[in-house]
Order: C-alpha cells, then structure tokens, then sequence
C-alpha cells in the first residue's frame, strides 16, 4: 500500500481553467439532456430532481455542493443575470415572487439545464420564456 495526500494524486489534480471547468459543467449537465425526473432522485439510473442534477454535476467534476435547493443558494455567490458564465446555477419561484422552489445550471446565451418536475425529463429551457422570466429569483456562482 502507498499513502498518497489526495493533491498529489493525479485523479484530485484540477489542472482546468475556471473556463475548462465551465465548459466540463455544461458538457456533464447536457450528457444528462433526456434522463426522468425523480423527486429526490440524484442519479441517472434512478432519475434526477433539479437540486440533485446540479450537485451531481458539480461532484463529477471535483466540486462540492449542498444536497438542497435552499443550501444551494446560500452557499454560492450572487451574480447577476447579465453577468451569468456557464456552470453558475439559475434559481426560480414556484409563482413569481414566491419562495425559491427550483435550481438549473446556466449553459450560455440565455439556456440552462434543469430537471423540471415529474413525469418530464432534463432538458434545456429559456431564461427568456415568459415562465421562467416571471420566476426568476437570482443566480449564484461557485467558481472564480
């Protein structure tokens, strides 16, 4: 057996910009593009729910994340929307101004990905549909 500190093991080595780090964020969100929601659901054998999709995301690619929506929120730094990079998470509200109840990660020119609800899949959506434009209740990023 050899003990090796996890930095210099070459699996931990993030030797990634923080744009090749956004661009593995969209590219692992959109190699989920079809897998079922699931509430509670954090895996694509068993499906996702939106907060589970984005932390799985994130863990795939060396980052930690809470496990909930709210944590989620909490934990990141706000950005807004004309500032949105690829990888920052978008948040909504169940009814415009109600209380934050869905997470997505932004993938550029306005589009994110999300896992929507039951009965539906990952997919993309608009940040410029009427639905989500009247939801939107603010975004975070996690990276520099």
């Amino acid at each position: 057996y050899f003990i090796v500190r996890p930095e210099d093991h070459p699996v931990y080595k993030r030797n990634l910009s923080g744009e090749d780090l956004r661009e593995k964020l969209v590219s692992t969100a959109e190699s989920f593009i079809g897998v079922e929601y699931t509430w509670g659901g954090t895996s694509s054998r068993e499906g996702f729910d939106c907060s589970g999709l984005v932390r799985a995301v994130y863990q795939l690619n060396g980052l930690s994340l809470p496990r909930s929506m709210t944590d989620q929120y909490q934990a990141g730094t706000t950005v807004s929307r004309d500032r949105l990079q690829k990888g920052d998470l978008v948040f909504f509200s169940g009814s415009p101004g109600g209380p934050i109840s869905h997470v997505g990660i932004y993938v550029g020119k306005n589009v994110f990905i999300h896992a929507p609800g039951k009965s539906k899949e990952v997919r993309e959506a608009s940040l410029d549909s009427r639905y989500f434009k009247e939801r939107f209740s603010g975004a975070r990023a996690y990276l520099n």
